[in-house]
């Protein structure tokens, strides 16, 4: 097993750490200053995601980052995004070949540093861990055997992989992480030590180290002896530099994420941060021979419904689909002057060999049809049905993210009863008779059984925090009244899983009769190329790209255009769908620029 010097052993003073092949990691440390293959080193790092970039944008992301001036791309690896469902084993193909996307980076001259959780945070839905595993009786993120191994499992089939991809093997990895930020949660020290156990015995040689914020509390929890602390950070990174010397006086500096931006929640500003602040900042972490991965280096998209979303006095605040993040290179990969400042810092010479952005599509506007009212086109896709007194939750159906349509048929007495939706997990629209039942939840009865059906909508799983885990739906009893409504329906609506022919029937349970469901506009195209879609007029919903699910538009901001990568079109027609919740616009269009909507400066601070 490998294993990290302590501050005061030999290995420390006499050169580089050998593992138990005898063979040294690429990544050493003593007297407080870092070392690859024996030669001074700095860990120039950008954060860089796989699963926010189409696979075929890869390789012109990370030769962004490089023209950057760094020399490390750092990537965490999210389980649901692998493993989305218990019964199926994990995949590592197509967008999830994390292996590929390793090796890329390799071919382009940049090492790797893996951060494989199994918690990620990240603003990913559920910080990554799978919703069929927290939706048991399971406590996440310690070291019930429940927990560990079901983690095992899914480092069994991940582990091997990072292994075979080392630099002691004649691949890019250089280091792997242990857990993530685990200090600003708990302080379940066994499982930290399991977690680092299991990376070493699956055959992880490389450096090992730890992330925090940089407090006491959160280092007291968070770390581990012998094993590499690293902390992320904002700002004040001479406060952190004075914490940690104290703590580990023998080991480099090292800032596992820089938040050089930030992210976005819906309803809020977009979270910006400048130039001059960054580059003040980033100087005094690269100071006496800091090291830094800046976080994000490129944040890219929240793709489809794997935005996360953060929870704080009861109230959700769910996360936008952008993850442009103010980062130096933007969503859409174009170079920002945060870019040229960092560029500038990191003393790179020569010009820069990626274009300053790539092409768009030209503005377009394209009628919006619509084509199938809500519920009809919800219930046109074949999905099965589960009978139960008690509306099923998400996790109960086995349902990550999307809509779950619950079917009642309670008596109602005659005259006007009140409603009461006790807890609902995020949102809820009610129909009495397939008619939309007002915000003041009053239903006209008249002494016959009423069909009352309640769609619920997740707006992101919680990432962060004591609530990560949190189940999602239905979850307190429906009310008339005072009496409960019992006998449900519960029919899970997969929208992250709806193929092409699944949208065609969708759109097809037409004619509409209201302003809201299914919409179809037709895009065509000579060569593909970037473009932004917005919808004006529009409420809240979704939107597809053929069978691509591109993710969440609300008019509430503060974003306002969906980035469309090129590879997502093809030449000729394109279908884009539409599906609103609240009311349809008659227009589609296409921009040539990101409208990520009114900013707001923010610096994330630790007291």
């Amino acid at each position: 097993m490998t294993q990290l010097p302590t501050p005061d052993s030999p290995a420390l003073t006499d050169g580089p750490t050998p593992t138990d092949g005898g063979t040294s990691s690429a990544l050493t440390w003593r007297g407080r200053r870092l070392y690859r293959h024996g030669v001074p080193h700095r860990i120039l790092s950008g954060g860089l995601h796989y699963f926010r970039v189409h696979p075929d944008l890869w390789r012109d992301r990370i030769r962004r980052l490089a023209d950057m001036g760094l020399n490390t791309v750092d990537t965490y690896v999210p389980w649901n995004f692998h493993q989305p469902r218990a019964d199926q084993a994990p995949r590592f193909d197509g967008w999830r070949d994390l292996e590929r996307f390793v090796r890329t980076v390799g071919e382009e001259g940049l090492d790797v540093v893996v951060r494989p959780g199994p918690y990620i945070c990240a603003e990913w839905s559920n910080g990554g861990l799978p919703s069929w595993l927290t939706g048991r009786d399971v406590a996440i993120r310690s070291s019930d055997p429940a927990f560990t191994d079901a983690a095992g499992r899914w480092f069994d089939e991940l582990i091997p992989r990072l292994a075979a991809l080392q630099a002691c093997e004649g691949g890019p990895i250089v280091a792997v992480q242990v857990e993530n930020e685990f200090g600003s949660y708990g302080d379940d020290h066994d499982y930290l030590r399991w977690n680092r156990a299991s990376l070493s015995s699956r055959g992880i040689r490389e450096l090992l180290f730890t992330a925090d914020g940089p407090t006491e509390l959160m280092l007291d929890g968070g770390t581990l002896p012998g094993t590499l602390t690293a902390v992320t950070l904002g700002s004040k990174p001479e406060a952190a530099r004075e914490l940690l010397s104290s703590r580990r006086p023998d080991e480099p500096f090292v800032v596992a994420e820089f938040w050089n931006g930030w992210f976005d929640h819906w309803g809020e500003r977009h979270h910006v941060r400048g130039v001059e602040s960054v580059v003040h900042t980033l100087e005094g972490i690269l100071a006496d021979g800091g090291s830094v991965s800046l976080y994000m280096a490129h944040g890219g998209t929240n793709f489809g419904l794997w935005a996360g979303a953060n929870e704080s006095d009861g109230r959700l605040q769910p996360t936008v689909t952008s993850y442009d993040s103010d980062a130096p290179i933007a969503e859409d990969g174009a170079l920002t002057p945060k870019f040229h400042a960092v560029r500038e810092l990191l003393g790179v010479d020569g010009p820069v060999r990626v274009p300053e952005r790539l092409p768009t599509l030209p503005p377009a506007t394209v009628p919006l049809v619509h084509r199938a009212d809500l519920l009809p086109g919800l219930r046109a896709v074949p999905a099965p049905t589960s009978t139960n007194p008690r509306p099923a939750s998400f996790e109960q159906l086995g349902l990550d993210a999307g809509m779950v349509l619950h079917t009642a048929h309670p008596r109602v007495p005659s005259g006007k009863q009140q409603l009461r939706l006790t807890d609902v997990r995020d949102q809820a629209l009610v129909f009495a008779d397939g008619v939309e039942v007002g915000s003041d939840l009053v239903l006209s009865g008249a002494g016959a059984p009423v069909r009352l059906e309640v769609l619920v909508e997740s707006l992101g799983r919680v990432n962060y925090g004591p609530f990560v885990g949190g189940h999602k739906g239905l979850l307190g009893p429906v009310l008339v009244d005072r009496r409960t409504v019992q006998g449900w329906e519960s029919t899970p609506i997969a929208l992250q899983e709806w193929s092409e022919a699944d949208l065609a029937r969708a759109v097809a349970a037409g004619p509409p009769a209201t302003d809201t469901g299914f919409a179809v506009a037709t895009l065509d195209v000579d060569t593909p190329a970037d473009t932004f879609l917005a919808l004006p007029g529009s409420g809240r919903g979704l939107v597809w790209v053929n069978d691509f699910l591109l993710g969440r538009y609300w008019n509430i901001g503060p974003q306002v255009t969906l980035y469309c990568p090129a590879p997502l079109l093809r030449e000729g027609a394109n279908t884009i769908t539409v599906l609103e919740l609240e009311r349809l616009g008659t227009t589609l269009e296409l921009r040539d620029r990101a409208e990520l909507g009114p900013t707001e400066e923010y610096i994330e601070e630790f007291d």
